[in-house]
């Protein structure tokens, strides 16, 4: 396919630009020049990042009220249940789909970094090494990558998940194990961008939810107020 293929020569290039970029600061490698195309591709994915992010806080906040539909009419009428989810979430504005386009965002990114990876034209071979990591473009043979890549996964993903709701508290567990076991069979570079992003998803979820414990808080004591009135 052209377009995967300039996708992944876009890649190649960015991270030699990058890996060029170390050598002028004086810390020449490839490690750094991942991390800081994480941070680039963050930056980037910022906009639907924090959208996301707000949306599923949003729907842990909404559970309570989204059993009860689900108690009254799951019985009695499925349709009519889902019928008044959706505008529970419509009224709230609030997208159930959002969560998923980063990941449909990131997923070429992904796909051509492990491909760019594999065969990576290293200009320094002695600069493609990691702290424990010989090679990044094969995988890391002390798998603390991956055991990486699964705990800040889980991390991640317990700042916004209810644990409440069954199905998410599987998800939690369930996807660090996926991700950590899919991390030992790629290149270390893509855990190790997967690390990084996970860390810097950590970051921005703490002060989004810093941010969004002040919204919610003035709008609970406007609702003091305008009751006390």
């Amino acid at each position: 396919m052209p377009l995967f293929d300039a996708l992944v020569n876009g890649m190649t290039f960015l991270l030699n630009w990058l890996y060029q970029l170390t050598v002028k600061l004086d810390v020449a490698n490839y490690g750094i020049a991942i991390i800081l195309l994480t941070v680039l591709i963050k930056i980037v994915l910022y906009p639907l990042t924090a959208k996301q992010m707000h949306s599923m806080m949003t729907m842990q906040k909404l559970q309570p009220k989204v059993k009860e539909i689900q108690d009254k009419y799951k019985k009695k009428d499925p349709k009519k249940m889902q019928q008044a989810i959706m505008e529970l979430y419509k009224e709230h504005q609030v997208n159930p789909m959002s969560g998923c386009l980063p990941l449909l965002v990131q997923m070429p990114i992904l796909f051509a970094l492990y491909k760019s990876l594999y065969n990576f034209p290293f200009v320094n071979q002695a600069h493609a090494s990691f702290i424990w990591v010989p090679i990044l473009s094969k995988a890391d043979p002390y798998y603390l990558l991956p055991i990486l890549a699964g705990i800040t996964t889980y991390l991640q993903s317990k700042m916004t998940t209810s644990t409440t709701d069954p199905t998410q508290r599987m998800m939690l567990i369930t996807m660090p194990l996926f991700i950590g076991w899919i991390a030992s069979t790629l290149p270390a570079g893509l855990a190790l961008y997967w690390v990084a992003f996970n860390l810097a998803g950590i970051v921005q979820q703490f002060f989004i939810n810093r941010r969004f414990a002040v919204i919610e808080e003035g709008l609970v004591k406007s609702e003091g107020n305008r009751k006390n009135r």
